[in-house]
């Protein structure tokens, strides 16, 4: 028999860290739905607060691997994990670059993607956890297709859902109210997205066909979809600059931002909304989520960690799991 509250999977991360605190301190608010039941996963050994050992990273890791398998067996609706220290993982041979990619490869999920949102501002990164010199070598076409399309059904799925109704915008929207449409922008890649390919060709040979395929791809499926009305197709507006896209989406003019690389929208996300930023992988069987900071070990155990990040992380943690059961159900039916 179904469970009739989804339950939340909730890790510590690194036990040494602030993980433990914020969510001590998030379970104990009444800022959490209580349409939801909320499980800690994984055993950590006593520690000392802002002294990780390799006990501590093993304890991280072994709690991972539980939670994505009771989350395959159907046990878990969504799981929110706690921050690690990605160094001391790999010490302990951890060989991901990050959590985002150790749940795709346990769900042996290819079509995958990092994505952050907090306050008015919504972003996804096309490419992630590499040096920054390589970002122009990776960059192409089917990638920015791929993550683009993971984007929009993410930002589609969030708008349908009721259960988000706890996020308060902070700021009157520019654009119309309840229009049908969304608009995603995709960030160019160069200063002035190239400035007509002076500062760089990447946006004319690589972003902008990329951009046409995502709009194409939309009006194609409009085509095939009864319910769909003319004008209020969903658009893909780029490549946008860099330097006011994010303003503009801050604004109302954009639903989200397609970003070409990690720090393009780690940056405009955590200046504009560090206590609530929210990590989420696109593209796997369950919700996932996390707070956007690290494991802070250098204030752990002072009183002083915030759990506004992680408070987050677990409403729309909840917000996910109950438009996919909703969705399930709807599918069974």
């Amino acid at each position: 028999m179904s469970r009739k509250k989804p339950c939340i999977g909730i890790t510590l991360g690194d036990c040494a860290g602030i993980g433990s605190e914020i969510v001590r301190l998030a379970l104990k608010s009444d800022r959490l739905p209580k349409s939801a039941d909320y499980k800690i996963i994984g055993k950590y050994p006593d520690c000392s607060l802002g002294k990780p050992t390799t006990e501590t990273s093993r304890a991280a890791a072994a709690a991972l691997e539980e939670a994505v398998t009771l989350a395959r067996r159907g046990e878990l609706d969504a799981i929110v994990t706690g921050p690690v220290h990605k160094a001391r993982m790999y010490e302990i041979g951890f060989k991901f670059p990050g959590q985002t990619e150790f749940f795709s490869e346990r769900c042996g999920v290819k079509n995958f993607a990092m994505c952050l949102t907090g306050g008015d501002l919504t972003v996804a990164l096309v490419t992630a956890h590499i040096p920054l010199r390589k970002v122009p070598r990776v960059l192409n076409q089917s990638e920015i297709v791929r993550v683009g399309s993971l984007l929009l059904d993410f930002v589609q799925r969030r708008r349908n859902s009721t259960a988000l109704s706890h996020r308060v915008p902070s700021r009157t929207p520019t654009r119309e109210p309840e229009t049908p449409a969304l608009r995603i922008a995709v960030a160019g890649l160069n200063p002035h997205a190239g400035e007509s390919g002076k500062l760089g060709r990447e946006e004319i040979e690589i972003i902008a066909p990329a951009v046409e395929e995502l709009q194409s791809r939309i009006e194609n499926r409009a085509v095939t979809d009864a319910k769909q009305r003319p004008g209020f197709q969903s658009r893909i507006i780029g490549p946008v600059s860099p330097d006011t896209v994010f303003r503009r989406a801050i604004e109302g003019e954009f639903d989200a931002v397609l970003c070409m690389y990690h720090d393009q929208g780690l940056i405009p996300l955590k200046l504009h909304a560090f206590h609530s930023g929210v990590n989420v992988t696109l593209g796997l069987p369950f919700p996932r989520t996390s707070p956007d900071h690290g494991t802070a070990f250098e204030i752990a155990g002072k009183g002083i960690a915030r759990p506004d990040s992680t408070i987050a992380a677990i409403n729309l943690a909840v917000a996910l799991a109950e438009k996919q059961k909703t969705t399930n159900r709807t599918k069974r039916s």
